[in-house]
């Protein structure tokens, strides 16, 4: 979800660097968690050159904030009927419309045009073209021809 990068002033204000593109994450009110499994609230949040001033409830002071450096943060999921996950791609078996296996995606790359399915047979398929998915299980793809070298 995201991380904190460091201290902001000297009142507890943090600067946190999002892996998401949910800035709801860091709205008043919403609820994240630590590697450690501490638990901070959003007390505000504002955006900051590309990221965010965050305040958390209960953080003041430098030396509060200045103890959160670099630390991890999560979130629980969010329910999104029309999202793409990345945690329900990885492992899932790539078909084109045909029914034809293309691979198996191994990860996710960022990709201002469109992030990718990687495959572990090499190929990489813009995210753009997934038409149907099947959680954990078959993501089907609608590639143009040439895309992808198909024996």
């Amino acid at each position: 979800m995201g991380r904190i990068v460091r201290p902001h002033g000297l009142r507890g204000d943090v600067v946190v660097s999002l892996t998401t593109n949910r800035e709801e994450r860091v709205a008043p009110e919403a609820v994240l968690t630590t590697g450690t499994g501490r638990t901070l609230v959003v007390e505000r949040s504002s955006r900051h050159r590309g990221r965010h001033l965050v305040s958390f409830v209960g953080v003041a002071g430098i030396d509060a904030a200045e103890a959160l450096r670099d630390t991890p943060l999560y979130a629980a999921p969010l329910e999104d009927p029309d999202a793409l996950w990345v945690h329900d791609l990885v492992g899932a078996t790539v078909v084109d419309a045909e029914g034809r296996t293309l691979g198996t995606v191994e990860s996710v790359q960022a990709n201002p045009a469109s992030d990718l399915l990687v495959l572990a047979e090499g190929g990489l398929v813009p995210l753009r073209f997934v038409t149907e998915l099947v959680p954990r299980t078959r993501v089907t793809v609608d590639v143009p021809a040439g895309l992808l070298d198909l024996p």
